[in-house]
């Protein structure tokens, strides 16, 4: 969550009481660059939001959570909120995906305080107020006047508190239920690696993607709908980021859309044909694909130019040209032998301990720096795995391939690939956690 500062209070109460459904009408394509998307340090201009449309909202109950209720007072302060974050300006055409956004942000916020209630997680007021001094601190205010811009927009400040309460417990409750299963395993961060290499000479899109989720939105056309008024929003200067923050069900969406660099062939055709015709600085149109819509906001682009690096180390008998072919064939004969017996573990200690064996540890090197006889192994090899016999001048070899990475300045560590990893298992676990308690919950709308 974030506020800016420069969203003046009256434009933010001038929505007041709102309950609309008329689908959105469909709009021109557009591509045209977000201002400023994705950085955290933009800012956006002043807008002055437009008279709001004339209708009601109940003030009773609209809605229940295994018999808690959501009043019209609830979903009002919601959906302001919602519109002091991400600077939409409130229509009568994006309305309704704001408070359908606001409904189903509720829903999920009163099962989660059941769960908090459940597992006896209790977060205090001092935790609370970290939250909320961070938040004004990267609004650039003092928390004080952070709450008085809540107010000045007809938000009640004990609303955020109570929000920022439940949203603190739930990481707390997430983390603590599934750090274990959403730790990344040595074999999946091996196969990214691999993968990361193998990919690391195609092009490369650095990206911010909103996801509207089909479900969430009543429909894949209601979707459709939502993001078409979304990309208008920010056109016209809604920030990407916290656009992104509020309405994305995307793993990203705590990040403000960063998804990072995505390489080439990596993602859905639909979002790949889009990725290929943007250029830095543009706005996708909605992009439909199975389940919901995709906006995409292309941050830059790159062509694949990384190295490919590879760990190697070597058994040997010294065998030059002149080594009589008897002795040749004897020297491929036991290396043959022992083969079977080695791994990138073992094969060191084995070649010190026979006579006539050399051993060498080969270090980290760019696949294209060996020589030629290694560079078919060092490519396509499994990690792990021993060659066969290789003839060089200088004897016969038995290589072990034990690492492979992608090299160059700007790409992931093996540290940043296993936190990658465990932020989305830990995200795709959250989704399942929350939609099995909404498939489980009695939720009736009045």
């Amino acid at each position: 969550m974030r506020l800016t500062r420069y969203m003046a209070g009256a434009a933010i109460a001038a929505l007041l009481a709102t309950q609309v459904f008329a689908q959105a009408a469909p709009q021109s394509p557009v591509q045209a660059p977000a201002a400023g998307a994705l950085d955290p340090a933009a800012e956006a201009a002043p807008a002055q939001a437009p008279a709001a449309p004339e209708f009601d909202m109940a003030e009773g109950v609209i809605a229940t959570v295994n018999d808690q209720i959501i009043t019209g007072f609830d979903l009002r302060q919601r959906m302001l909120m919602l519109i002091a974050m991400t600077q939409v300006q409130p229509t009568a055409e994006n309305l309704p995906a704001i408070q359908n956004q606001a409904l189903q942000a509720l829903i999920d916020e009163k099962l989660q305080q059941q769960e908090l209630a459940r597992y006896e997680v209790d977060i205090p007021d001092e935790d609370v107020n970290a939250e909320l001094a961070a938040l004004a601190r990267d609004a650039g205010v003092t928390p004080e006047a952070y709450l008085q811009f809540l107010q000045d927009g007809g938000i009640l400040p004990q609303n955020l508190r109570e929000q920022v309460r439940t949203e603190t417990g739930w990481r707390a409750l997430v983390g603590g239920r599934f750090a274990g299963r959403s730790r990344p395993t040595r074999n999946q961060i091996d196969q990214a690696m691999r993968q990361i290499a193998e990919q690391a000479s195609r092009p490369q899109y650095l990206i911010g993607e909103i996801y509207i989720e089909a479900a969430r939105y009543g429909g894949q056309q209601a979707a459709l709908d939502g993001a078409r008024q979304l990309v208008a929003q920010m056109v016209q200067g809604a920030p990407f980021m916290n656009v992104a923050r509020q309405f994305s069900s995307a793993p990203s969406a705590q990040r403000g859309g960063d998804a990072g660099w995505i390489v080439q062939g990596s993602v859905q055709p639909a979002v790949q044909q889009a990725l290929d015709a943007l250029q830095p600085g543009q706005l996708s149109n909605p992009i439909p694909v199975e389940g919901g819509v995709y906006i995409i906001y292309m941050r830059d682009k790159r062509e694949g130019a990384a190295t490919n690096l590879v760990s190697l180390r070597q058994m040997m008998i010294a065998a030059d040209d002149t080594t009589p072919e008897a002795d040749v064939a004897a020297a491929t004969a036991r290396l043959e032998a022992l083969r079977p017996q080695l791994n990138c573990d073992s094969i060191l200690a084995r070649a010190t301990s026979e006579q006539g064996l050399l051993g060498a540890d080969l270090g980290e090197s760019d696949v294209a720096d060996l020589a030629p006889q290694f560079q078919q192994i060092a490519r396509t090899a499994e990690i792990g795995t021993v060659s066969g016999p290789v003839r060089t001048p200088l004897g016969l070899h038995l290589v072990a391939v034990c690492g492979r990475r992608a090299g160059g300045p700007q790409l992931p560590s093996t540290q940043q690939v296993s936190a990658r990893l465990q932020n989305e298992q830990l995200a795709a676990l959250e989704r399942r956690y929350i939609r099995d308690l909404r498939a489980d919950a009695m939720i009736e709308f009045k």
